[in-house]
């Protein structure tokens, strides 16, 4: 599970980990994240999480929000990322992604390796026949019996067909300046909206894909319905509007 490690110049204060949905940063005592220092304001930031990714959203702080050294508004936070609030640290830990995509890594070269349409079937040498290519001797061995004779190797197994590619799924534009456009959805996490305005995310998970909001007063739209706080699972043909966009989702 992703956590902050907390910091001041390097001494470490603490960790805490981002097991809700919303972790708050600030000064005030209710924050779960409590910062006692007027550099920081009232509610100075918020982390999201959504399954395995967090976001941080800087909630119009008076001396805003560093990222590895850059202000930002919002931020999809990546494994070892340094947060500045004021004088304080907090680092981005996420060591759970960043060991799958090491297995990732690892599986895809171990595939290259053993990848078993790369390899050629080897016919046996009898051992008698192996000595005479050793020795290079000229002689005719004496007729084998048939029950002495070498095994017929079995024929190789067909190589099975290369498994058909996961469909992805797709967003197409269906009004304002943008409409036609189609944008794949091939991340892990797609954010969608404008910020400021609107701001939903979609996340692809192996159970498919989801939607979720943000931020904004409004709710992102699905099929006529604003959907809740809580991710809301994409069926083939929804129709999605966010920021008074509205696009079509579709399994290609």
């Amino acid at each position: 599970m992703a956590k902050l490690i907390f910091s001041l110049d390097g001494a470490f204060l603490g960790d805490f980990v981002l097991d809700k949905d919303r972790i708050t940063i600030g000064r005030r005592p209710s924050n779960d994240i409590h910062i006692d220092n007027l550099a920081v304001s009232g509610e100075h930031a918020v982390v999201v999480t959504i399954g395995n990714d967090s976001f941080l959203e800087d909630m119009d702080s008076s001396n805003g929000t560093l990222v590895n050294g850059k202000p930002i508004k919002k931020h999809v936070l990546q494994h070892g990322d340094a947060i500045e609030i004021g004088r304080y640290q907090l680092k981005y830990v996420n060591e759970a992604a960043l060991n799958k995509a090491a297995m990732g890594a690892e599986d895809f070269e171990k595939t290259m390796i053993i990848r078993p349409s790369a390899m050629k079937p080897v016919a046996p040498v009898a051992p008698d026949a192996a000595k005479m290519q050793s020795t290079n001797v000229n002689m005719s061995p004496a007729p084998a019996s048939p029950a002495a004779a070498a095994p017929v190797p079995p024929p190789a197994a067909p190589t099975p067909p290369p498994a058909a590619a996961e469909p992805l799924g797709r967003v197409q534009v269906l009004n304002g300046p943008s409409m036609g456009k189609e944008l794949v959805l091939n991340k892990a996490l797609t954010t969608l909206g404008k910020p400021g305005v609107q701001v939903a995310v979609i996340t692809k998970r192996p159970q498919g894909y989801f939607i979720t909001h943000v931020e904004g007063q409004q709710h992102p739209v699905v099929n006529g319905a604003p959907v809740g706080v809580q991710a809301y699972p994409l069926k083939d043909h929804d129709v999605v509007e966010i920021a008074g966009v509205k696009m079509e989702f579709y399994i290609a």
